[in-house]
């Protein structure tokens, strides 16, 4: 009979198992909680080796030693990475949780950190503290370059700093300007002349914002985020440069990178538009009420920012080379223009900008716009404020992705693929930097998060980029929901689609005798697939509340027939979908007939 090898003792069997293996479940094959562990690391697409020690010829010795050295008598007994986890009820725990997976973890590269983040906004912090929870050992990278009017900000990115929130609040400020006018309808009792403090405005906003700032930072230093204020650039793809405000430069490494730097707002290529035009990323932290103001360009951003600086009084004009909203559909967009128009709002068409000249300092100055129209006429104003929006630039020009070999599409903004990576397999980008994308602070968070859960916790989802809604802060609000009209023919053909559409009038508008037709309606339905929803437009009050929660109708594969069987709310706005009858290829009026 052959000696036993030190390899055959239990010991050995033990310690070999623990050493060479990521997860060890010392199990028996008939043990319902052995299973029930096994089930979980199988959900979690995590491989295991179970030694079933009622199969093993050593499998009660082997036992005996697990007690010895763990105080475990009991199976399933589970270590990972060397570690011992225990039982079943200590390995559901973990996981309940939210500790097993960070346990899982592999730090074995040898670089500095897990996952770097290289911006931070929205998607860059959503996908941070998300790499962090699932054990990542994780670092953002985030620092702001001035405006040419100096002006910067704190951590959060655009959306928080000089976008959704600044801009949704100021857009409050002006609906609460026009709701002091109609209240008097109602029976309240106003001064005559109610003004407006935009100092007041501006510190009550960015109060708000710091507070954000602040708690962004402690969000990170929570979940053990290291936050870098400096400016990244690659050396190569697992190596960057760090540039801090002093000068002072420190090189890091990773074993993953995310680019999540977004845009900055894009300056007309005429003389003086850096010199004396400020930006969205200006506005809304501008010291002095901004007076007479020029708005150049036509998309979503110079359309709100217009607007509700009319709402709030000032004398407003918007410059447009070609169409309002490019992107979105035309009706609905002409109607912003019409309804803009109305209520005070100058338009210059088919015109664009050829040179910006201070005739006055001051808080504000006054600047001299020259313009030309279409038909080669020469406009000629002055304004006290002029503001930039003709576009945004994707934020790779100095990422040194070259050194990394980062594809860019001819946008300046990375290519990626399906799951958010790059043709560099360590490299992944997310949010309004990447060429296809939709720049919408949501969807970068999402496609971080998930993005994070696939690296780090065997998830499999991917972002859907289908059938995301969305609105715009116009004065009357829009909001949108999958295929515009002119996408949807493009896709189906006119013959293949009912359109339903109606005018209504908000309750709350006719008291104050508010316009009867200004608001509106419309669904896009595909003849030849039981009339499936693919388009919903809706111009009045609340519109991204009321686009939120019919969007999820979209997203499954609602018909017409589900619209008109939900019961509405009333009296309300968002009731007009749950009763449109009449379609555009009837030809029939589609005013508002009241409540």
């Amino acid at each position: 009979m052959a000696p036993i090898s030190a390899a055959d003792e239990p010991a050995h069997i033990v310690e070999n198992n623990i050493k060479n293996n990521k997860i060890v479940i010392f199990s028996k094959s008939w043990c319902p909680f052995c299973q029930k562990v096994k089930h979980l690391f199988d959900s979690l697409n995590q491989q295991y080796v179970a030694l079933e020690l009622d199969l093993h010829e050593k499998g009660a010795d082997i036992q005996n030693v697990l007690l010895e050295k763990t105080g475990q008598k009991t199976v399933p007994n589970v270590f990972i990475q060397g570690n011992h986890l225990g039982g079943a009820d200590a390995t559901m725990k973990a996981h309940a949780e939210g500790k097993l997976l960070p346990m899982l973890a592999d730090h074995s590269h040898g670089f500095d950190y897990d996952f770097i983040v290289i911006g931070g906004g929205s998607g860059g912090l959503a996908a941070s503290k998300e790499a962090a929870n699932l054990g990542a050992k994780v670092a953002v990278c985030d620092f702001i370059k001035p405006t040419p009017k100096g002006t910067s900000w704190g951590l959060g990115g655009t959306c928080v700093n000089v976008g959704c929130i600044p801009k949704k609040l100021m857009h409050q400020t002006a609906i609460l300007g026009h709701d002091n006018k109609d209240s008097k309808e109602f029976g309240w009792v106003l001064p005559e002349e109610i003004t407006h403090n935009w100092g007041k405005m501006v510190e009550s906003i960015q109060n708000h914002i710091g507070s954000l700032n602040w708690g962004y930072r402690v969000a990170l230093r929570d979940k053990k985020v290291d936050y870098l204020n400096s400016y990244a650039t690659f050396v190569d793809k697992h190596t960057i440069k760090t540039v801090d405000r002093r000068g002072r430069e420190k090189v890091v490494t990773s074993d993953k990178f995310l680019i999540a730097v977004g845009g900055r707002p894009r300056y007309s290529d005429i003389p003086g538009a850096k010199e004396h035009c400020i930006t969205s990323d200006d506005l809304f932290s501008l010291p002095n009420a901004p007076g007479k103001s020029l708005f150049i360009g036509a998309s979503y951003i110079a359309l709100e920012c217009a607007g509700f600086l009319a709402g709030l009084g000032y004398d407003v004009t918007v410059m447009v080379r070609s169409i309002l909203l490019r992107g979105f559909d035309r009706q609905m967009s002409e109607k912003i223009g019409e309804y803009m128009e109305k209520n005070g709002v100058k338009f210059i068409r088919e015109t664009v900008p050829t040179s910006v000249e201070q005739v006055e300092e001051g808080t504000p100055g006054k600047f001299k716009v020259t313009a030309k129209a279409k038909d080669g006429t020469e406009i000629v104003d002055e304004y006290n404020t002029v503001m930039m929006a003709v576009g945004r630039d994707p934020c790779t020009g100095e990422l040194g992705l070259e050194n990394a070999g980062v594809e860019l599409a001819k946008s300046g903004k990375i290519i990626v693929n399906e799951e958010e990576q790059t043709n560099v397999d360590n490299i992944y980008a997310v949010g309004d930097v990447i060429e296809g994308g939709l720049e919408l602070t949501p969807v970068a968070i999402q496609a971080g998060r998930l993005l994070v859960r696939r690296l780090y916790a065997s998830g499999t989802l991917l972002t859907d980029y289908i059938n995301v809604p969305t609105t715009v802060f116009t004065p009357l609000e829009y909001g949108c929901c999958g295929l515009s009209e002119e996408k949807a023919i493009e896709k189906y053909g006119e013959d293949d689609l009912e359109i339903y559409h109606s005018n209504f009038w908000p309750l709350e508008w006719t008291v104050a005798h508010r316009p009867e037709n200004d608001c509106y309606a419309k669904l896009i339905c595909v003849k030849s697939e039981n009339e499936r929803v693919v388009g919903f437009h809706y111009l009045g009050p609340n519109a991204g509340e009321v686009t939120q929660g019919f969007s999820i109708g979209l997203k499954l594969n609602a018909t017409k027939s589900d619209f008109n069987n939900l019961i509405g709310i009333h009296p309300t706005c968002a009731e007009i979908f749950t009763t449109l009858s009449i379609t555009k290829s009837s030809g029939k009026d589609v005013a508002a007939q009241g409540c």
